[in-house]
């Protein structure tokens, strides 16, 4: 987005948004069953924050950031729309969900209607050298946190945006008990009403911007909410995906400071975000349960525009950092401690199992989670042990996975090469080191063999 100078992008790697030693963390335990609320924004970038980059402005952000653990190295198992919102329903790698790849919902890649509707269940890529099949929903067989915590007492709020089907796989059908401003479409025309095209989510809606109406909604949900048992609010926001249709009083802010075109929209996307976070956590301060509920900030994938100190990012080497390490930020009162971060490897495959053992469920009792729950590394912000790489992997063109385990990662391509980054010693991916490290290379691509054995899915594979 706006390009800085290379020490400042080397400087934001290492700079914490925190104020307070990580090693300080208390471990107290937080009341049984607390509320959760999870704020999961799309495309926001790992640096989109103005305490990591002063181009943005997101004081709410910045300060739940503060109070909370920062989790540094959070990845996204494949960073797109349509299977990153799969794998954090289910703790399911999207490959095991054959979700690989973002629903189209457009006549190109699938007989979909204008309503964003299809009965065909797989769509294909004409560009995907593997002609992965993907789905064009999320089964209803498979189990989302919705149901898992309905069945230990959680009410389940869904607002905003779904992408895993059309209505008869909408988030009422998957555990959820009520949901508001769900489409069957991955974003908006406009952020400005109306909305959505041949949709009636929101269609008497004349002034609103999109984000503030969600917001709206939200804030409603927790002042009137009077059930005697714990809630969890999935607020899934369209923001800050384009198009990038900043809020106007916004956007002429950011002008004024010498932003243009889509820059400016998108810091005013991301302004707007940052109100509606601090809307959020005040409603919850009102209603008198700050003490009581746990708040998850985290993105789908990385961001447009540039992601220093990153390279790649949502439409370019979307495997790189830049596009799957994510904010993740974890407030969880009496446990967490102010200032906290934590530089373990984790991933959106273990929300769900972490969202379980939360609630007082046993994660061990669901087959076929690709995660582990993080409850002790955040009570104690300890390193996780993970002996175990993390996989990302995506079906859209040549490259298509990723190995991290340690230090080290490795990139594959569909067409049979691959790149081996030191990811602590070279942090924007610049230096390939697989023809002067070939043993670790190799290490590295026998773990994506198995694994891709593992999950039935070797016959697309680029490097066996």
């Amino acid at each position: 987005m706006i390009k800085m100078t290379t020490a400042f992008a080397l400087l934001l790697a290492v700079l914490p948004c925190t104020k307070v030693t990580a090693a300080d963390a208390v471990t107290t335990t937080s009341p049984q069953q607390p509320n959760i609320v999870l704020l999961f924004v799309d495309d926001y970038g790992w640096a989109n924050m103005g305490c990591r980059n002063p181009v943005f402005e997101t004081p709410n952000i910045d300060q739940l950031v503060h109070e909370g653990l920062d989790f540094r190295q959070a990845y996204i198992a494949c960073p797109t729309c349509s299977p990153s919102r799969g794998t954090l329903l289910t703790g399911k790698h999207p490959v095991r969900l054959d979700l690989v790849r973002h629903i189209p919902t457009g006549p190109k890649h699938a007989d979909f209607d204008k309503f964003g509707r299809t009965e065909t269940e797989f769509n294909f890529w004409e560009s995907d050298p593997a002609q992965f099949p993907c789905r064009n929903w999320l089964p209803l067989e498979e189990t989302t946190y919705a149901e898992a915590l309905g069945e230990l007492g959680y009410y389940n709020k869904f607002i905003g945006k779904w992408h895993l089907g059309h209505e008869e796989y909408h988030p009422v059908k998957q555990g959820f008990d009520n949901q508001i401003g769900t489409s069957n479409w991955g974003h908006p025309k406009s952020y400005h009403p109306p909305y959505f095209v041949n949709s009636d989510v929101f269609a008497d809606e004349q002034e609103r911007y999109l984000t503030d109406k969600l917001t709206d909604e939200s804030v409603q949900f927790i002042n009137s909410y009077d059930k005697a048992k714990p809630f969890m609010l999935s607020l899934w926001y369209y923001t800050v995906h384009g198009p990038h249709d900043g809020r106007e009083d916004l956007v002429r802010h950011f002008q004024a400071k010498g932003l243009t075109g889509p820059y400016a929209h998108y810091a005013a996307m991301v302004k707007a975000l940052d109100e509606s976070v601090g809307r959020v956590r005040d409603a919850i301060k009102a209603k008198g349960i700050e003490n009581d509920t746990i708040v998850i900030l985290l993105s789908d994938q990385g961001g447009a525009f540039d992601n220093p100190p990153f390279h790649g990012g949502k439409k370019v080497d979307t495997l790189y950092e830049g596009g799957a390490r994510v904010p993740f930020v974890f407030h969880w009162p009496g446990v967490t401690k102010p200032g906290s971060e934590n530089n373990s490897i984790v991933q959106s495959t273990d929300l769900f199992p972490t969202l379980l053992e939360i609630a007082g469920g046993d994660p061990s009792n669901y087959k076929d989670l690709d995660g582990v729950s993080l409850v002790s590394t955040i009570q104690n912000n300890s390193t996780l042990a993970r002996d175990e790489p993390i996989f990302g992997y995506r079906a859209y063109e040549d490259l298509y996975a990723s190995v991290r385990l340690g230090d080290w990662k490795l990139l594959a391509y569909r067409s049979g090469t691959v790149k081996l980054y030191n990811i602590a010693d070279d942090i924007g991916e610049q230096h390939d080191l697989s023809k002067t490290h070939p043993e670790k290379a190799e290490e590295f691509v026998q773990k994506l063999a198995a694994w891709e054995r593992k999950m039935n899915v070797q016959k697309y594979s680029g490097i066996q």
